[in-house]
């Protein structure tokens, strides 16, 4: 137990692991917000379609050796979410199919032009770094920080400010509609935040896995809980528990960030419900 406790020292030790640590936080407490709507919306798959027209718009910013590629990746995600809400939104087009066909399309692409512009020798090596996270997360600066603290902060503002409107729409559309609340208009803010969310958490754990990370947790909150409040703080504090174990884990054992935080989300996920299997069967 001692060198254990000496081993986390020495890593955190680090500024850089600290760094990762702090946004690693960051990401799970806003990922699991967002997560409760999109998840009683029967909206889930919004996150897994825009993490892979992150993956198309990342792939576009390395071919054209854009340093600073948020310039890109932010801007076409969030268009892409207005564009997949809007699409949903038609008779011709359901919103699984919307989505299946940008999510899909973007991955295509965004393989194509890294296979035919590589950017470095090792093509495989970038796509999966890109698909299923890579070790840029232990290597954050203070700016990065910062960026991802006033991204999360924006967050976290916009679901407390506006809380009763997210959970009026999230039950009961049509009674948001007639009651005089603009339904698409806070649909439309949670696809933008999702949007962002997703973009901040590319380094964290690829475009593969940043569904699992806003899904899993809220799926967890709803094997004990049927209240939106009680889910949605469920939710926020086994996201962050994981997230943190994760990265713990991760330095310990060397495995991969991402996948070892999603692992975390998942083991959580099947103790809650067998916990709630048993409480099912005593009632």
């Amino acid at each position: 137990m001692n060198e254990l406790i000496s081993t986390l020292q020495y890593y955190f030790s680090f500024p850089f692991v600290r760094y990762a640590l702090i946004v690693v936080l960051l990401i799970a407490l806003c990922s699991s917000l967002l997560g409760v709507s999109l998840v009683l919306k029967r909206f889930s798959f919004l996150g897994d379609g825009l993490s892979h027209v992150a993956f198309g718009a990342m792939a576009v910013a390395a071919v054209t050796g854009i340093t600073n590629r948020m310039i890109i990746i932010l801007p076409v995600t969030v268009l892409s979410a207005v564009l997949l809400l809007r699409t949903g939104q038609n008779a011709k087009i359901k919103g699984d199919a919307s989505i299946a066909v940008i999510s899909v399309g973007a991955l295509a692409v965004g393989y194509m032009l890294m296979n035919l512009f590589p950017v470095s020798s090792n093509i495989s090596a970038d796509v999966c770094g890109s698909l299923f996270g890579s070790t840029s997360i232990l290597t954050l600066d203070k700016s990065d920080v910062w960026l991802c603290f006033i991204m999360s902060l924006i967050v976290l503002a916009a679901f407390v400010l506006f809380y009763n409107k997210i959970f009026s729409v999230t039950f009961d559309e049509s009674f948001s509609k007639a009651t005089g609340i603009n339904s698409d208009g806070y649909n439309l803010m949670i696809a933008v935040i999702t949007a962002v969310i997703i973009v901040i958490a590319m380094n964290l754990v690829g475009s593969l896995l940043i569904s699992a990370l806003i899904i899993f947790p809220a799926l967890s909150a709803m094997r004990l809980f049927k209240s939106f409040k009680s889910v949605t703080i469920c939710s926020a504090v086994i996201s962050v528990i994981c997230a943190g174990s994760g990265i713990i884990m991760s330095l310990i054992f060397s495995t991969p960030v991402g996948a070892t935080i999603v692992a975390a989300d998942l083991a959580v996920f099947l103790l809650f419900s067998a916990v709630s299997s048993v409480m099912f069967r005593k009632r």
